[in-house]
């Protein structure tokens, strides 16, 4: 054995914090009462726990325990994967097993553990893991995560969605293993101690279960496909053990006892070839099962084709047990599982039967058995337990068919004399990778102390696993760093050691020994043993795997350049002295390695303690950081190398050039690092000119050498190498993060380009370095008779490809090639295709200039450019981006994915598409909030109106406090006043009554309160699950002044009616539940949670229940608490209930709700079932209900049911005889809203005659016999009404008429509106009728007057007074007038209802208004009344609130409990929402005004005769939001912004544009054709409405935010309403005094862009070191970026007047910033050859382009003054030029001017000369040669001023 010596370096990595490690579960486990704590106390009597002696022996018995529970217990770990999400931290979990128990607990370093599930067995866990199985789900494999508990007669397997199975085993295993399929398991050899070969055939060994409720089969294997006439058989080879799993490759790894050597299978589903091959198996004799048994050749037939590799296998993660690694998702901690018995477990098994294995089954497994019975006879179900001894007789049975198959892949090939020495199993197998995505499985073999890698890769078709090579490496254990590709390796010194795949990185010991020292300061760590190496083992590998030893790599190949400090060199001794010497140490040392996760690993130390420590990430790049550290060493020692090898690969002597022998030495060539020198030094040229020099004398010497070496293996590819370079050298061209490393190529590039005589390559590389390639001029020779070796691409041209030059050209508008572009490679280059954008806006095409910008900001941001890329880009190639994104900013389109909004700048569309909506922006910070500010003590009494937005409102109203008017107006919580004067006359006690009589009629007000309440505060409110809703008090109380004295109902002294305050009461809670908006997070348990318990509050919470079906929330709601609710009995709930689920399954034909209201509508049931009392106002609004569930879906049925239950007759006794016309009425309601606007086409329903029906019961007539149930159930006549056989048609009429009226609702059929006709006193037909013809109502007095009938006017000018006929007739088309316009706010219909709602005022107060009826009067006045507050629904008209709170101070009279409920419905409808809502003028809406504001009010708080009260807030599903909300996206506050809305044409408009300011509520949105933020305070933003009109839902919906962004130099139209503080207002009168007038220290408040603000405060200020032409600069542009809402472009202004500057200067060491600024002039002369209008296109101002143009221009005319013929006739002899300023600027000057390459000028000049003119011809004559090319190309460039200097 050779000694290897190494050498360690000082310097190691530094691992992670240390922290001492104990399983969780083990914890648990001491805490759990279970077998082991039972145990404790089983260890002595309890009166000898007490004693001395008892306690002594109690500790020593409690030791003994711990130390068999430490023995018995085990755990493995995995990151956490249980419904784990992306955005979620990491987390680990462990899975615990101790005794009878497995605990599965999750926890990570920020987050202490907790148990996921716990479990207890009745037996001793054998072993528990993690597996994976899969369940077909539609033709799709569905992954159910599970833990398995492996017990010895069974295995419980629990899933995380909490199934559980208990799968019974036939036999005994010894191990069980997770894979990508199921389980497999491992039948335990019980002979196997005794018996090397048991007598018989073998059995299998290896088995698969892929379902738990599977059955188990026995696996099958494939040899190698070497051996011919090798056949599928059974695993049954005893020697054959498993040592590994994995699921990504699925590949199994075994080991041969015999052999001893390790073996790879892939693990795979079965074939119908092999699955048939296997079941013609022969039987085999001795009574062997029928296709189980094998021949006696499997085992020595496994043996000998173990030797054999061939690949194969397929594509998961998995481990040892007590290891495993699977990567899946996972969740956090949630709660115990319960401790469940196998008794209980098999409960719940989903196979019956399956506690005891079947003879069928377990006879399958076991072909003997000899097994007492415990009733002392033998029986034939085996014990679990049982080995295989005796041969009984089997009957013949069905074989158990395969499931899975295994295929060797690879084997160890051992020589026979190193047999005995290889012959050692691997205890511990895992897949690891390196840094270039090389796979390696590794094996460690604990006895010979080091670790095999076998590298692995897939095969082309990645079907098959390859395994070239076998590397060993000393180790004494090892685990895997996932995370950063890599393994921790501890050597037998105890070192631990970084390797990544089989190169050894760094050492972590240091950092590791301070830690454990650290953790444990009770033992000094003196005994440090210094690195020592193990030998390299050679192993042999099959097939083409050539065997390679691992070798440490040298520092100068090593990537660290740290310098070494030399240690002792100590030789490698035997591993058996590591051995003793570890034992002679005091110190704690690393024991092993166990438990990887990621980066985190677990050290176990001798002493027992376990400590877990995380690598870091950086580990594997830290020599990178040393590499770039500040003053340290650079990245010129990488490059150097690749340099040097580069170019000996392709055959150059690096050593014999000037350039590369030298590249040793430290050359700055970036230009950070350049600025720390004194003088400017751009690319290192002065170094590398003096390393030239140094070298001149000695030239001579080496030209003989300087030849290239054919035979290189790179030399045929040096022109393709070239080209791919050069295309790589622009490409860094392009970025100006990374174009300082081109000053690094481009010395490269020349020498090649020399060598291959690309003379226009080198001028290239000159023009754009002058400096540093001017010191260049070695070349190296090529024989000319390999050049045709050389394999020249077709993309390497003569003409050599220049990215700026080809953007100039199309930048001209000249054809072009295209430019060479490779993937990969030329990234960058991508961005050249914009300026096909740029050449096609040259062209005076303006139309498309637009779409153009937008197909170009729209396919940058699908190649994933982002403004970040942007900013990297140089300031000439990108200006046209720049102004492309200025376009589309202007006008974006409202649809573009939040990434194209980015790229444009416009934060407000991205806020928009990120769906902000205000509820979400409750965080701190974020500015806007729905929360309402604090209130004061006083406002702490709830009144439930503290939600509504005060920021919004404040906005809308503010002007004014409406909204605390109609705050005061709707509050319910405080005592009234209750204002009574006492007259002399009256007594005390007659007082008190008429105080409380006064009460009573004030609390008639009171009591009507929270209706308008529930509208004002609509979907206001976002509750906190955590609390309960805030209910505000129903206050019946008051308050008599002077001395505030109390008055209340309850002192007996007045008549108080009955159940007064249960409707109120109702209507309170759906005030309260209506406040919850949609959007909220409301579930079943806080529904439940809000349940009161006293009973007096159960009427609240009936109408809480309803609140929710109006908003939608009720459908969370577990049908368990919806039949509970139903089975209280409680009459209230039910109605709330019935109406509440109905209205949140809208339309529906919700099945189980259309039998929840079945059980409630007598009529719906069956003749035969039991008659339920269900109270009548149940019924109304069950009936209400079906409705609502199918509304407008013409079902036949329940039309049918419907159309007979208007006309239901009285029954016997006093059944269906009390307040039958609301029941009527609710049947009519609901027909129409079933057959809503279907009119005449009422498919399936010919022959039951709807209209003719409705008719009928609207004019009266015979009743119609009953068919079917009805007949049986209306056959016996009430006792108590007397109708007979004719209608009744006070009951019938109202429902009927709107029956009919919604059936034909806007058909405008004359023929049915004309059955309509008023009658003398009837409000119903009229207003009917109207919304029939629903096109011809119109917004004025005449078509309401012209409802009245004819006949009927000239009766009234006979009589000269109104009676009630035209009063209701008047009324009845007011009402449909409000229907129609509802919500729109049209002038015309407010002025025309509130004439006539001043005309019955004035009414009011004649003398005569008795005669006529104040009743009647109020009646019509209150639908008045309610139709002007539908029209102005949501805008607080501040006339119709002067006309409610006129009503709300009238008590006494007639003023009843109905008309205060009508004047607070106006009220809350007037500002429904708040003023973010308004109503619809949809069919649904239409029906649900009808059911909430039918004309016919209560007369007392229990009057439900003709009208059910809970209806009235059905006008709730006629709201909409269509409040659209300005919202600042710098600020986040709502502000003003002008909209310009544009209506569609209709029939009585043309298309009209209207401007509105915004916070407003639109127009409905099928009307609008566009919606537009107009400029100039904001950026436009256009919602075109004419295509989709979703995404403008979407917003309303989400509180109507729409994000807008101030223009930079405007004010808010708050702050500045005229505009005349603006930025740009000062240079109105003067032209210039905008620049001059603008002060840079008030910047911060007309933009908020960071950088203008931070540009002002150091650049435009008056300061020591700027001058005051600088700051006026300065200021200039900051002028521009504002003004021009364009501050990206400052940084492209900077920069052009430093390139500038710097070619004033002289200082000019490159000629890129001429490159740029010759981009951009190209680019404004195309704006400018398409006219002065073109100005305005280019981001670039007209003043400041010319001028620095101009200054460029100056410059190289100095230089042209100059001695500049000499240098020009150098550059045109190919001699070498100096680096002095002239041979700069002559760079400069070709560049900026466009001038191509002098030299090709040289062959053609004859031809050139003909072809110019005659006076240019002869000019030419007298030139010299040189200055003969100079002047024609001066002239086909047009530098005239260049070509007369030369004839000069």
């Amino acid at each position: 054995m050779s000694e290897v010596v190494y050498e360690e370096t000082a310097t190691m990595i530094a691992a992670g914090d240390l922290q001492s490690f104990v399983p969780f579960g083990r914890e648990h486990c001491r805490n759990h009462p279970n077998a082991f704590n039972l145990q404790l106390r089983e260890l002595q009597p309890a009166s000898e726990l007490w004693s001395s002696d008892g306690a002594a022996g109690l500790v020593g018995s409690l030791q003994e325990v711990m130390a068999s529970f430490h023995h018995q217990e085990s755990w493995q770990l995995r990151k956490g994967c249980t419904g784990v999400k992306e955005d979620e931290a990491e987390f680990e979990e462990e899975l615990y097993t101790a005794g009878n128990m497995a605990v599965w607990s999750q926890g990570s370093r920020t987050q202490a553990s907790s148990v996921y599930k716990a479990f207890t067995v009745d037996g001793p866990v054998q072993q528990a893991l993690w597996c994976n199985f899969a369940v077909p789900q539609n033709n799709n494999d569905e992954v159910e995560q599970t833990v398995c508990i492996v017990q010895s007669s069974c295995i419980n397997v629990h899933t995380v969605t909490g199934k559980d199975f208990i799968s019974p085993l036939p036999f005994q295993v010894s191990n069980v293993w997770a894979t990508k399929f199921g389980l497999l398991l491992e039948r335990k050899n019980a002979a196997n101690d005794t018996q090397p070969n048991p007598p018989g055939e073998p059995l299998p060994t290896v088995f698969s279960m892929l379902h738990p409720l599977d059955e188990i089969a026995p696996i099958v294997y494939k040899p190698s496909g070497l051996f011919e006439g090798s056949r599928v058989q059974y695993v049954s080879d005893s020697n054959m053990k498993m040592v590994f799993t994995c699921c990504q490759p699925s590949i199994v790894v075994s080991y041969d006892t015999i052999q001893g050597t390790h073996t790879v299978w892939a693990l795979r589903k079965v074939t119908h070839d092999e699955r048939s091959m296997v079941l013609r198996c022969p039987t085999e004799p001795a009574g062997t099962p029928l296709g189980l048994m094998t021949s006696g050749f499997l085992a020595s037939h496994l043996r000998n084709a173990s030797h054999l590799d061939s690949p194969g296998g397929s594509g998961g993660s998995g481990g040892h047990p007590s290891r495993i690694m699977t990567s899946s998702p996972g969740v956090h901690s949630r709660v115990h599982s319960p401790s469940i018995s196998n008794m209980a477990a098999l409960s719940r098994a989903h196979s019956p039967g399956m506690a005891a294995p079947s003879f069928s089954g377990a006879s399958r497994f076991n072909t003997s058995f000899h097994s007492p019975s415990p009733r002392g006879h033998h029986g034939l179900l085996p014990s679990p337990n049982g080995t295989a001894n005796e041969s009984v007789v089997m009957p013949e049975m069905e074989p158990i068919i395969p499931d899975l198959c295994v295929e060797q892949l690879w084997s160890e090939a051992v020589s026979a004399g190193c047999h005995r020495e290889m012959s050692s199993q691997a205890s511990k197998v895992f897949l690891t990778s390196d840094l270039c995505e090389n796979h390696y499985l590794c094996f460690l073999v604990e006895s010979h102390q080091h670790l095999r890698c076998v590298k692995f890769i897939e095969s082309n078709d990645a079907t098959q696993l390859i395994f070239p090579s076998v590397t060993t490496i000393p180790a004494k254990d090892a685990a895997p760093l996932q995370n950063i590709d890599a393994m921790l390796v501890l050597e037998a010194c105890g070192s631990l050691v970084i390797y990544t795949g089989i190169t050894r990185v760094r050492t972590t010991w240091g950092q590791v020994d301070n830690c454990i020292n650290t953790q444990l300061p009770h033992i000094p760590l003196t005994n440090q043993l210094p690195y020592l190496s193990t030998p390299v083992e050679t192993v042999s590998t099959p097939a083409n795997a050539g065997s390679r030893h691992i070798h440490r790599l040298n520092e100068d190949a090593m990537p660290s350049p740290v310098s070494e400090l030399k240690s002792l060199n100590i030789k490698q001794q035997e591993a058996s002295f590591f051995e003793d010497f570890s034992f002679q140490q005091a110190t704690p040392f690393i024991l092993s390695l166990r438990d990887p996760v990621c980066n985190r690993v677990t050290l176990e130390l001798s002493s027992g303690v376990m400590l877990r420590i995380c690598i870091p990430e950086i580990v594997l790049v830290k020599w990178y950081n040393i590499y770039n550290a500040p003053g340290g060493p650079s990245t010129h020692a990488e490059w150097s190398q690749f340099v040097t090898c580069f170019m000996t690969l392709m055959g150059y002597n690096t050593e014999r050039l000037a350039w590369t022998r030298h590249l040793q030495f430290e050359v700055p060539l970036s230009p950070v690092i350049a600025a720390k020198k004194a003088r400017p030094s751009d690319g290192g040229s002065d170094e590398v000119c003096k390393m030239h020099n140094v070298n001149n004398d000695n030239k001579c010497m080496y030209l003989s050498s300087l030849k290239l070496e054919s035979s290189a293996p790179l030399f045929p590819h040096i022109p393709a190498l070239f080209g791919v370079l050069h295309l790589l050298y622009q490409e860094l061209q392009l970025d100006e993060l990374h174009r300082a490393r081109a000053s690094s190529l481009v010395c490269l590039l020349q020498q090649l380009a020399r060598d291959l005589q690309l003379e226009e390559y080198v001028d290239l590389y000159w023009r754009d370095y002058p400096s540093l390639i001017s010191c260049f001029t070695e070349s190296c020779i090529i024989d000319q008779a390999v050049i045709g070796q050389m394999h020249r691409p077709t993309f390497l041209s003569s003409d050599p490809p220049c990215v700026f030059n080809w953007l100039s050209s199309c930048l001209r508008g000249e054809a072009s090639p295209p430019f060479p572009y490779l993937p990969g490679i030329c990234q960058r280059t991508k961005l050249t295709s914009v300026f096909c954008f740029s050449r096609q806006s040259s062209v005076k095409v303006r139309v498309s200039s637009e779409s153009l910008a937008e197909q170009l900001v729209v396919w940058l941001t699908s190649q994933g450019f982002t403004l970040k890329d942007l900013e990297s880009v140089p300031f000439g190639v990108a200006l046209p981006i720049r102004e492309a994104i200025y376009r589309c900013r202007e006008q974006p389109s409202s649809d573009w994915p939040e990434e194209v909004c980015l790229l444009i700048g416009r934060q407000d569309l991205t806020k928009q598409a990120h769906k902000m909506t205000l509820a979400k922006s409750k965080s701190v910070g974020s500015g806007f909030s729905l929360v309402p500010p604090a209130s004061s003590e006083a406002d702490e009494e709830e009144d439930g109106m503290l939600d509504i937005i005060h920021e919004v409102t404040g906005l809308i109203w503010s002007q004014d406090l409406r909204i605390q008017e109609v705050r005061r107006l709707l509050q319910s919580s405080r005592p009234v006043r209750v204002s009574v004067v006492q007259q002399p006359e009256v007594s005390d006690h007659e007082y008190i009554e008429e105080k409380e009589n006064k009460l009573l009629q004030l609390c008639q007000r009171t009591m009507a309160l929270p209706v308008g309440r529930g509208l004002f505060t609509l979907f206001s409110y976002h509750p906190v699950p955590t609390e309960p809703l805030p209910v505000p008090k129903l206050n019946l109380t008051g308050r008599a002044p002077p001395r505030n004295a109390m008055v209340d109902l309850n002192s007996g002294n007045i008549d108080v009616p009955p159940n007064m305050t249960n409707w109120p009461s109702f209507h309170n809670g759906v005030a309260a539940g209506l406040k919850i908006a949609p959007a909220s997070q409301v579930d079943s348990a806080w529904i439940a949670y809000n349940k009161p318990k006293s009973p007096e509050l159960a009427n609240e919470y009936a109408g809480f229940l309803m609140a929710l079906g109006l908003n939608g929330h009720l459908t969370k709601l577990a049908t368990l608490n919806i039949h509970d609710y139903l089975t209280k009995g409680h009459e209230m709930t039910s109605i709330g209930l019935l109406l509440g689920v109905s209205s949140a399954k809208l339309g529906t034909m919700d099945m189980s709700i259309t039998r929840l209201l079945s059980i409630h509508i007598p009529a719906l049931l069956p003749p035969t079932s039991t008659e339920l009392d269900v109270p009548h106002n149940v019924q109304v609004a069950a009936v209400i209900g079906i409705g609502l569930v199918y509304q407008g879906t013409g079902h036949r049925h329940n039309a049918e049911v419907l159309l007979s239950e208007i006309g239901r007759p009285p029954g016997p006794e006093m059944e269906y005889c009390t307040d039958r016309e609301s029941y009527s009425l609710a049947a009519g309601l609901a027909l129409g809203m079933v057959c809503l606007g279907h009119g005449s086409n009422l498919i399936g329903m010919t022959d039951l005659n709807v209209p003719e029906q409705l008719y009928q019961y609207m004019v009266g007539g015979h009743r119609r016999a009953q068919a079917g149930a009805s007949r049986e159930r209306h056959k016996s006549p009430s006792y108590q009404i007397k109708e007979g056989d004719t209608i009744n048609v006070d009951v019938t009429c109202p429902g009927a008429t709107l029956a009919l009226a919604m059936i034909y609702l806007k058909t405008n059929n004359r023929s049915i509106a004309d059955w309509l006709k008023p009658p003398d006193t009837c409000v119903t037909p009229t207003l009917a009728r109207c919304i029939i013809m629903w096109d011809e109502i119109l917004p004025n007095t005449e078509w309401v007057k012209s409802n009245i009938p004819q006949v009927r006017k000239s009766f009234l000018k006979m009589f000269c007074f109104l009676s009630q006929a035209q009063d209701y007739i008047t009324a009845g088309a007011c009402m449909a007038l409000g229907l129609r316009f509802a919500g729109s706010a049209n002038s015309d219909a407010f002025d025309c209802l509130y004439d006539f709602a001043k005309t019955f005022m004035k009414m009011m107060s004649f003398a005569g208004t008795a005669a006529m009826g104040y009743y009647n009067l109020q009646t019509c006045l209150s639908m008045i009344l309610l139709a002007m507050s539908m029209v102005m629904a949501g805008t607080g008209n501040l006339k119709v609130l002067q006309l409610c709170r006129f009503f709300h101070k009238r008590t006494g009279g007639e003023m009843n409990y109905g008309f205060h409920m009508a004047h607070h419905m106006a009220l809350g409808l007037l500002f429904l929402g708040g003023g973010r809502y308004t109503l619809s003028t949809s069919n649904s809406a239409i029906a649900a005004l009808l059911c909430a504001l039918y004309p016919h009010f209560p007369a007392h708080s229990t009057d439900n005769r003709y009208h059910l009260q809970a209806l009235r807030h059905l006008a709730v599903l006629a709201a909409e939001p269509r409040l659209l909300v300005p919202v600042d996206v710098d600020s986040l506050k709502p502000c003003y912004a002008l909209l310009e809305v544009t209506y569609k044409g209709t029939k009585w408009y043309n298309e009209t544009t209207v401007e509105l300011m915004a916070p407003t509520l639109l127009p409905e949105l099928h009307l609008l054709k566009q919606v537009k933020v107009k400029g100039p305070r904001y950026w436009e933003l256009s919602l075109d409405l004419s295509k989709e009109t979703q995404h403008l839902k979407s917003i309303l919906v989400r509180d109507g935010v729409l994000y807008v962004k101030l223009r930079a130099g405007q004010l808010p139209y708050k702050d500045d309403p005229q505009g005349w503080k603006s930025l740009l207002a000062t240079a109105v009168s003067h032209r210039n005094s905008g620049v001059t007038a603008f002060k840079p220290e008030a910047i911060s408040t007309f933009t908020s862009e960071p950088a203008l603000i931070s540009f002002a405060e150091f650049f435009c200020k008056t300061s020591e070191g700027l001058k005051s032409d600088s700051l006026m600069l300065f200021s200039a542009m900051l002028y521009e970026c504002v003004t021009q809402e364009c501050p990206e472009m400052l940084p492209t202004y900077i920069a052009m007047e430093q390139a500038v500057g710097a070619l004033h200067q002289g200082d000019l060491q490159q000629t890129f910033p001429l490159w740029q600024l010759r981009l951009v002039v190209e680019l404004w002369d195309g704006r400018m050859l398409r006219g002065p209008a073109n100005k305005h296109d280019t981001l670039l101002t007209s003043e400041f382009l010319p001028v620095m143009k101009n200054a460029v221009d100056v410059s190289l005319d100095n230089w042209l003054q100059g001695e500049w013929i000499s240098v020009v006739s150098s550059y045109m002899r190919g001699e070498v030029l100096s680096r002095d300023a002239q041979s700069i600027m002559l760079a400069c000057f070709l560049v900026y001017r466009s001038i191509p390459c002098f030299r090709n000028m040289q062959a053609n000049l004859e031809g050139k000369i003909l072809s110019l003119s005659l006076s240019d011809r002869h000019v030419c004559r007298k030139l010299p040669q040189c200055l003969c090319s100079v002047y024609i190309l001066c002239l086909q460039t047009c530098c005239l001023k260049m070509a007369r200097i030369a004839f000069t």
